[in-house]
């Protein structure tokens, strides 16, 4: 055995579903628990050889229920929508954690969980919205937008022009005219990263309202964060809600949002929103779903 070999460490990790819906589909997400010994550096080193496009690692917190702390392949990420519900999904199987009220502790201050039949819904922040006049003290415009994902202005929603939203992590939401429109999407990466990168994004959420079974269906494209195309994301839900509330006057507190259907290969996922209202403005909002363990790994670091 040489040094190298005799210096590895493995560590076991879980692959989760977050927002399955009926068992299937939905996004999966490493999840590694009592990470407590864990560096940034070891945390970035498992997230990497793990390949997905999120992995939460748990660990012990003085002032909430659980520490999480999230990492892409390339990098560390303040919050991660599908992960949370893939890790209190499975620490609510586990037996860890009970139904009702907990917490988990982020980078980025505490937010509240609830485990409702089994299923995880985390708290996301008030919306705060930046419109396409801010983007050009950025260097960005909404021509540059479009041709980042190769559209023209006659694929959009005529109801709403793209809007940053955030409530917890920035995304674009873009609204197009219909499914057909979403799925003929021609994404230009690298494109997508350097606007992502001036504007401080996650990324895109694209989204129709045409749709007989939900309120939206979606797209998602992260590439500055090594995400091309993911199949549920809570974090970007969260602001779609809001826009679908304050920008497409919808009188709903609560919507459902599909994600992943139009993927290759589809993955299918379903978000729950509900926002919790104050005056007819938006205070805060939870986001949830059911989540599936799929696998166990060793993994070297």
């Amino acid at each position: 055995m040489n040094k190298t070999q005799a210096m590895k460490k493995s560590i076991s990790a879980q692959i989760v579903n977050g927002f399955v819906t009926n068992g299937i589909g939905g996004n999966p997400a490493g999840v590694v628990l009592d990470a407590n010994h864990l560096s940034d550096k070891e945390m970035l080193n498992i997230a990497a050889n793990i390949g997905l496009s999120e992995t939460a690692f748990v660990s012990s917190s003085a002032t909430e229920g659980f520490k999480l702390d999230f990492f892409t392949p390339n990098r560390r990420i303040a919050h991660c929508g599908h992960a949370t519900i893939a890790t209190f999904s499975y620490l609510s199987e586990l037996g860890r954690v009970a139904e009702g009220d907990t917490s988990k502790e982020t980078v980025d201050g505490p937010r509240k969980i609830t485990i409702r039949d089994g299923a995880a819904y985390m708290e996301q922040l008030a919306p705060q919205y930046r419109g396409p006049d801010d983007w050009l003290n950025y260097g960005v415009t909404v021509a540059d937008l479009l041709q980042s994902i190769g559209i023209n202005e006659g694929s959009l929603d005529p109801r709403l022009s793209p809007t940053l939203a955030n409530t917890g992590n920035s995304f674009i939401v873009i609204g197009v005219k219909d499914q057909q429109s979403l799925r003929a999407l021609t994404p230009n990466f690298e494109l997508i990263s350097a606007i992502s990168e001036k504007l401080n994004l996650i990324g895109y959420y694209v989204f129709t309202t045409e749709t007989a079974d939900y309120d939206a269906t979606t797209r998602m494209f992260a590439p500055r964060y090594a995400i091309e195309e993911e199949s549920a994301t809570g974090m970007a839900a969260g602001p779609l809600a809001c826009v679908l509330h304050d920008y497409l006057h919808s009188q709903k507190t609560t919507f459902l949002i599909e994600q992943g259907r139009l993927m290759e290969p589809a993955s299918p996922s379903l978000i729950t929103v509900e926002l919790s209202m104050k005056n007819n403005s938006i205070q805060k909002l939870m986001a949830g779903g059911q989540g599936k363990v799929s696998q166990t790994l060793s993994i070297d670091y």
